[in-house]
């Protein structure tokens, strides 16, 4: 359960984006947004679980039975219809209904509720217009307060002091698998609640895949690249971080690349501040790495909102034209991938504040060469 005064605010949060939305009540699935309002934890399953919100405040929900005592504990105020594996949830959806009324605009997460959650509901209010309010409902994420960026601050701690206690026993011959199992493990050690995504650990020309698999077979090769992508979760706060190292040596054709990656990202710290567009953001971070000579090399946007969910708003990319504001957190991550060969990827965690933005990671981003 979290604490009252916090539930409140952030109700208030969500109540205003739903103003802007013209939303009469928005429909809730477990996830990022679902904790973020009641402080629980539940997966998505076969079972419907549905926390309903109205612009006037009021709070329902469709649980199931089995979850009863851990949802009256941590939120004992929700009117809730339960239902049981035996008799199915229509009843309940219908419950509901019945308490809101017909007639209403419902939004739904888009990118989060199931066709059979969205059927249920649609059955359920007949009356009703049901659109996707993803966006909207999202928004009260968007700006973080002093709780979240400590939580995020602590998960970025634990993965840096992970990568440095896995590097330094790294070598050539280890494969990827071997380092990202030594990965999670030190994560774990170091006081994780878990990895906040699957790691991704590419050594040589696979590191050319920026959203690759670890390989049991692939092992750290001298003079090979070696790309890490990971981060640690804390209280429910995901860590994002990239780093390149090389095994033994790096080419001078490698370096340039590294060095291209590097200015780039630095260039980024420099000027993030309150007000510039993401738009220009990303178009002058990745103009950087173009104006080096690799402009063929680029695949991929310069950064994502980072929070709850490792991949949420605002999005870093040429066409959003959303100002920086403070509060907001949010990646770093220019990139450069030649196929057969090299990927060079330097990603930082970046709070935006008053007058600028602060890197809430530490890791050197100096060529590192390993084993």
């Amino acid at each position: 359960m979290i604490d009252p005064t916090l539930a409140q605010s952030r109700q208030s949060r969500l109540l205003a984006a739903m103003d802007r939305a013209g939303i009469d009540a928005a429909a809730i699935v477990p996830g990022a947004n679902f904790l973020f309002l009641t402080g629980v934890q539940f997966g998505l399953m076969e079972r419907p679980t549905v926390l309903f919100v109205t612009r006037a405040g009021e709070r329902h929900a469709v649980i199931p039975l089995l979850e009863r005592s851990r949802w009256r504990a941590a939120a004992p105020d929700v009117e809730t219809a339960y239902w049981q594996d035996a008799d199915g949830y229509d009843e309940a959806f219908r419950a509901v209904a019945g308490r809101l009324g017909a007639g209403r605009r419902i939004g739904v997460e888009g990118q989060r509720m199931r066709f059979f959650e969205a059927q249920a509901l649609r059955a359920a209010f007949p009356g009703a217009t049901v659109t996707d309010a993803h966006a909207a409902i999202s928004h009260m994420r968007l700006h973080k307060d002093a709780g979240e960026v400590a939580a995020l601050s602590r998960a970025i701690e634990i993965s840096e002091a992970a990568l440095a206690a896995t590097l330094a026993s790294a070598a050539a011959g280890m494969s990827e698998a071997e380092f990202r199992q030594r990965l999670v493990a030190a994560m774990l050690e170091a006081g994780a609640d878990g990895p906040s995504f699957e790691p991704i650990v590419l050594a040589g020309a696979a590191s050319a895949d920026p959203h690759g698999t670890p390989s049991p077979q692939r092992r750290l090769e001298k003079g090979k690249p070696l790309l890490v992508d990971y981060g640690a979760a804390f209280g429910g706060y995901a860590a994002d971080i990239t780093r390149t190292f090389f095994v033994g040596h790096a080419s001078p054709e490698h370096r340039a690349i590294y060095e291209a990656v590097a200015a780039a990202n630095g260039l980024g710290h420099a000027i993030a501040r309150p007000g510039m567009s993401m738009d220009e953001y990303d178009r002058r971070v990745t103009q950087a790495m173009k104006d080096a000579g690799f402009a063929d090399l680029v695949v991929h946007k310069t950064g994502h909102g980072l929070g709850l969910e490792v991949h949420e708003a605002p999005q870093v990319m040429a066409g959003n034209m959303q100002a920086m504001e403070p509060g907001m957190v949010f990646t770093l991550e220019p990139g450069l991938y030649r196929d057969g060969d090299i990927g060079v990827r330097i990603e930082d965690d970046l709070l935006v504040t008053e007058d600028g933005a602060r890197s809430l990671t530490g890791f050197s981003r100096a060529l590192t060469v390993i084993g």
